[in-house]
């Protein structure tokens, strides 16, 4: 850290001297050279303090990572209990990928198709939380693929680059996703040709767009699926309120029509005073 600081103080000291070199330039007095020796002394103090700031925030970042180490751990059991009781759901991780607006912008019918015999999804964080994680989609026996276990990975480097791994889908003939079919054209078939397909993200491993998919299932998705899965959904409550609320509207229209139906007893005793004195004519008179 002191060797940093040392070698951070040339710069400054250039730089004040840049400044007092413009300054004598345009005919500055003494003083401002006392000024630059004050401001380049304050600089390197600010330095020293930036230093001390920066040694406090990776401290913080290291107690984070220990904090957020602990609290892996105590998560997963829950994880667990959540991943039984969501293959008693029919289709529940389908609708949760589905109804999710940015893994639902990749998925073609054929896709989804294939995602209804998706039975459980996890993802597994590296133990030291920092170095990667791993996405598995486990599905029932389906007629598109012989897999019962798709993975994606991603492993992080001392550096910060990652390393992206997936699953070799091993399709059922004339089943591929992410591939045309091949037909007969002039008695020569035409060659397979990609077909844009959630299921060539298994296989993409060096594109911004895998990483993205996969921060998306792990960051959004994973922590908690149930605010996907019930989207746009009224729950019985609400629902039975709503009723409630339209059958004390209907009680209400219904009163008034009988209100205007029924007039006022003394209203009709007016009305026919009124009928009589029209009823006599100049002769009664």
């Amino acid at each position: 850290m002191a060797a940093e600081q040392a070698a951070k103080r040339p710069t400054i000291t250039t730089k004040m001297a840049k400044i007092g070199d413009e300054e004598d330039s345009r005919g500055s007095s003494t003083n401002h050279k006392d000024g630059d020796e004050n401001a380049q002394l304050a600089l390197e103090k600010i330095v020293g303090i930036q230093h001390e700031i920066d040694s406090l925030n990776e401290q913080a970042s290291e107690e984070i990572l220990h904090v957020e180490q602990k609290y892996n751990q105590l998560r997963k059991p829950h994880y667990q209990k959540r991943a039984k009781l969501a293959q008693e759901i029919p289709e529940f991780w389908f609708t949760t990928l589905t109804n999710h607006p940015a893994i639902s912008q990749l998925l073609n019918e054929e896709d989804e198709q294939a995602l209804i015999y998706l039975e459980n999804l996890t993802v597994d964080e590296f133990e030291d939380v920092k170095s990667g994680y791993k996405i598995s989609m486990h599905f029932r026996p389906n007629p598109y693929f012989e897999n019962a276990v798709l993975l994606k990975e991603l492993t992080l480097d001392v550096s910060g680059d990652s390393t992206i791994t997936g699953t070799d889908i091993k399709w059922k003939p004339n089943r591929d996703l992410t591939k045309q079919s091949d037909v007969e054209f002039k008695g020569r078939k035409r060659p397979l040709e990609e077909v844009p397909s959630f299921f060539c993200w298994f296989n993409d491993t060096n594109g911004n767009e895998s990483d993205e998919i996969a921060e998306t299932i792990k960051d959004e998705i994973w922590p908690n699926p149930l605010q996907f899965f019930l989207h746009g959904e009224v729950s019985v409550d609400e629902g039975e309120e709503e009723e409630d609320d339209e059958d004390e509207e209907a009680e209400g229209d219904i009163e008034g029509e009988e209100d205007d139906e029924d007039p006022d007893p003394d209203e009709l005793v007016d009305l026919e005073e009124d009928e009589d004195d029209d009823d006599e004519g100049p002769d009664d008179l």
